[in-house]
């Protein structure tokens, strides 16, 4: 039998002004979904940036407190490359996220404070096209990022953050998650995948620190990557979205 080839991507919709990113650590939003972040700035939309984590356990050489200050830095220079002027860390730790409420109300915060009508995060399946296993903190963090921002809709959920001064937010119409095998939708990021490239080499000592590999070879590792969901998208390169629609 003739394995039959992976249906169309649809277009996402892009007729919105402003996007939340919510991901476990500096460099994830970096592979696969920062040009389309790039290609959205461009347009004149505000995305901000939201790291759960200084992903201070990522450098296997590098003692975690100095690791945090680096990988801070490296993030906020990969956001600036894409138009993002605003990244925030909200201090978990690195490599044993659990999910849970306290995670649940500091994204519920997140969102609730920047009021997004997308938030986007990246892929929270078990594993990458049912070949690769996923990893525990980015399983954790899209989990909670979903339950979060329906959190932040509701007044009598996590009722301090009304008494800290952050009104509820139902303003999200869609959680988009990035690379997910159960993505359905795509971006054209064919004009604005050079600084996608750029923004996953300002990661420079993360990537160095991966040694060699395909992980460590940016532009390798997005042209085959963006390719592939470029040619289901009908366009040279591309980023792929699972879609989770709130309303």
């Amino acid at each position: 039998m003739t394995e039959q080839p992976p249906p169309p991507f649809e277009p996402v919709d892009e007729d919105w002004q402003t996007a939340l990113a919510i991901v476990a650590h500096p460099d994830d939003m970096e592979y696969g979904a920062a040009a389309a972040v790039a290609r959205w700035t461009a347009q004149g939309k505000t995305v901000v940036y939201v790291m759960v984590t200084s992903g201070e356990a990522g450098i296997d050489g590098m003692d975690p407190e100095q690791c945090r200050a680096v990988r801070e830095q490296e993030q906020i220079a990969s956001a600036a490359i894409v138009g993002v002027d605003v990244v925030e860390f909200l201090g978990h730790p690195d490599g044993v996220i659990e999910y849970g409420l306290p995670l649940r109300r500091d994204i519920a915060r997140a969102v609730r404070r920047h009021r997004p009508d997308i938030v986007i995060t990246t892929n929270f399946r078990d594993t990458y096209g049912g070949v690769f296993p996923n990893q525990a903190d980015h399983i954790a963090v899209g989990r909670a990022t979903l339950d979060g921002v329906r959190d932040a809709g509701n007044r009598w959920v996590f009722r301090e953050l009304t008494a800290e001064g952050h009104e509820p937010w139902d303003g999200v119409r869609q959680v988009w998650a990035a690379a997910s095998p159960d993505g359905r939708h795509a971006v054209d990021t064919t004009e604005h995948f050079d600084a996608g490239v750029a923004s996953l080499e300002a990661h420079r000592a993360y990537l160095d620190g991966l040694g060699e590999g395909p992980m460590s070879d940016a532009a390798g590792f997005l042209e085959s990557m963006s390719r592939a969901t470029g040619t289901r998208l009908g366009v040279r390169y591309a980023s792929s979205f699972e879609v989770i629609p709130l309303r």
